[in-house]
C-alpha cells in the first residue's frame, strides 16, 4: 500500500491558510512549503521585534527563534526546519528542536518513509552527521555529502580522512577522502568521491571514486571495480538486484556499465540520470544520441525525437510501462510520453506525474509568471500565484492539487475526469 492511500480524497477545496493574512501581521513572510498530503502549509516569517517563528497552518510554533530557514517537510509529514537559539544551530521537527547545537547545520535528509532525519553539522573545527540528534561517534576534517538507506538504518558519508598540505602533491595523489558508513571509514583511499548510493536492502555502499589522475571507476564497499575509465557518473541499484549501475566514458563515448562490464550494447555521445522502473525490470536513462542533441533511451532504445537544450530525468508509470520526461527546446519546455512531444510549450515545466494504466499524465507548468497545471499536454484554466506538483490518488481515478490563490493556501481533490 503507497503512503498517499491514507491521505484524505474527498472531492473537493478546502482553503487551509492565508499568506494575506500572514504578511499584515509580519514584517516578513518567507517561502513556504506543503505537507505531503497537502493538509498543511509551513512558512517562516520575521516579527515586527525581528524574531523569527514558523507558522504552520496559520499557528506558531513556540518559542520564538533568533534565525529559522530551510523549511521540509518529511515523506510522512512532520515539518523540519534548521533553527538557531541561544546564537547555535539545531534542527526543529513540529516545533520541536533536538537537544544537541551545533556551530551550524545544514542539507536536512530524510529516510523514504521519513521516519529518520539527519543533517550534516560542524562539530568544533570538524564535520560530521547527526541522525535524528545522535552525532557519529567520529568527525572529520570534511564531509561533503551523504545517503541513507531506505528504511534509515544506515548512513554513508564522503568524508575527508587524511590532512592535505598546500602544494602536497605527492599526498595528494595517495588520496585523502573515504566513505564513512554509520561513522566507520573505509581503508581504502580515493583521490575524489561523489554521490554515495546504499542499496535497497541497506548492505552496499557505492561512489563515483577517482583512482588516479586520469582514471575513474566505481567503489563498493570499499571496493574499486578492476575496470577503470575517462570518467562515471552516479552509481544506481536496481530495485531487487544486486551491483550497482553506472555510466561510464570509454574513448570518446558513454555505456552503461554493471560490475564494470557493459550492460547496453549501444555507446552514446552522453548517457545519464539513469532511473528504474519501480519492480526494476525496466531501466531509463538520459542519453546524447549525437552532439547537443538529447533523448531518452529505454532499455537501450532511444526515443526517435530528440531536444536541444536539455531533457530532466526519466519518470516511470507505477507499473513500469510508461516513459516520460521534462524537455526543453528553444528555451521552451515541455514534455515527451514515450517519444511523443505534447504541442503545447511552455516557460517551464517540472517533472510529470504518471498514474496507473493509461491514464492521464500531469505536470506543474510555467507560463506568463503564472503557474498551472498541464494535463496530457493541455493547460487547463486554473491559475495560481504558487503551485506544487500534483499527486495522483493510488488507483489513479483523483488528484491532489496543492496551490496558492489570491493570496490563501488552497488543497483540491479532482477526479480526474473532470480536469479542465
Amino acid at each position: 500500500m503507497t503512503r498517499s492511500a491514507s491521505w484524505s480524497w474527498e472531492t473537493g477545496s478546502r482553503t487551509l491558510a492565508d499568506l494575506g493574512e500572514l504578511r499584515a501581521v509580519h514584517r516578513e513572510v518567507h517561502e513556504p512549503a506543503v505537507s505531503p498530503d497537502g493538509e498543511r502549509l509551513g512558512v517562516v516569517v520575521v516579527r515586527g521585534d525581528g524574531a523569527f517563528a514558523v507558522a504552520e497552518n496559520g499557528e506558531l510554533w513556540e518559542p520564538e527563534l533568533e534565525r529559522a530557514w530551510h523549511l521540509r517537510y518529511t515523506p510522512d509529514g512532520r515539518l523540519t526546519a534548521l533553527v538557531r537559539i541561544d546564537d547555535m544551530w539545531t534542527v526543529a521537527v513540529d516545533g520541536e528542536p533536538w537537544q544537541r547545537r551545533f556551530p551550524f547545520v545544514w542539507n536536512t535528509g530524510f529516510s523514504a518513509d521519513g521516519r529518520v532525519i539527519a543533517a550534516q553539522v560542524k562539530e568544533g573545527m570538524e564535520y560530521t552527521l547527526c541522525v535524528d540528534g545522535q552525532l557519529w561517534d567520529r568527525s572529520f576534517l570534511s564531509l561533503r555529502s551523504y545517503a541513507l538507506s531506505a528504511d534509515g538504518r544506515r548512513a554513508a558519508a564522503l568524508v575527508q580522512v587524511e590532512e592535505l598540505a598546500e602544494a602536497d602533491t605527492e599526498k595528494f595523489a595517495q588520496g585523502t577522502w573515504s566513505v564513512a558508513v554509520d561513522g566507520e571509514p573505509w581503508e581504502q583511499r580515493f583521490i575524489g568521491l561523489w554521490s554515495p548510493a546504499i542499496s535497497p536492502d541497506g548492505e552496499m555502499v557505492a561512489v563515483q571514486a577517482r583512482t588516479d589522475r586520469f582514471e575513474y571507476t566505481i567503489a563498493v564497499n570499499g571496493v574499486p571495480w578492476e575496470s577503470r575509465f575517462a570518467c562515471v557518473w552516479e552509481p544506481s541499484f536496481r530495485p531487487g538486484g544486486a551491483g550497482p549501475l553506472a555510466p561510464a566514458r570509454v574513448g570518446s563515448t558513454w555505456r552503461l556499465m554493471e560490475e564494470g562490464e557493459q550492460l547496453w550494447a549501444t555507446s552514446f555521445v552522453q548517457l545519464w540520470h539513469l532511473r528504474f522502473s519501480p519492480a526494476g525490470e525496466r531501466a531509463a536513462a538520459v542519453v546524447a544520441p549525437e552532439w547537443g542533441r538529447f533523448t531518452v533511451a529505454v532499455d537501450d532504445r532511444p526515443w526517435g525525437c530528440t531536444f536541444g537544450d536539455a531533457v530532466l530525468p526519466p519518470v516511470f508509470s507505477p507499473d513500469g510501462k510508461r516513459v516520460a520526461a521534462t524537455v526543453g527546446h528553444r528555451r521552451r519546455w515541455t514534455v515527451a510520453v514515450d517519444g511523443q512531444v505534447w504541442e503545447e510549450s511552455f516557460d517551464m515545466a517540472w517533472m510529470p506525474v504518471l498514474g496507473p494504466g493509461r491514464g492521464p499524465v500531469l505536470a506543474k507548468v510555467q507560463r506568463g509568471g503564472e503557474y498551472g497545471l498541464a494535463v496530457d499536454g493541455r493547460l487547463l484554466s486554473q491559475r495560481y500565484e504558487l503551485l506544487w506538483d500534483p499527486v495522483l490518488s493510488p488507483e489513479g481515478d483523483k488528484v491532489l492539487l496543492r496551490g496558492v490563490q489570491g493570496g490563501k493556501y488552497v488543497r483540491r481533490v479532482v477526479p480526474t475526469g473532470e480536469l479542465r
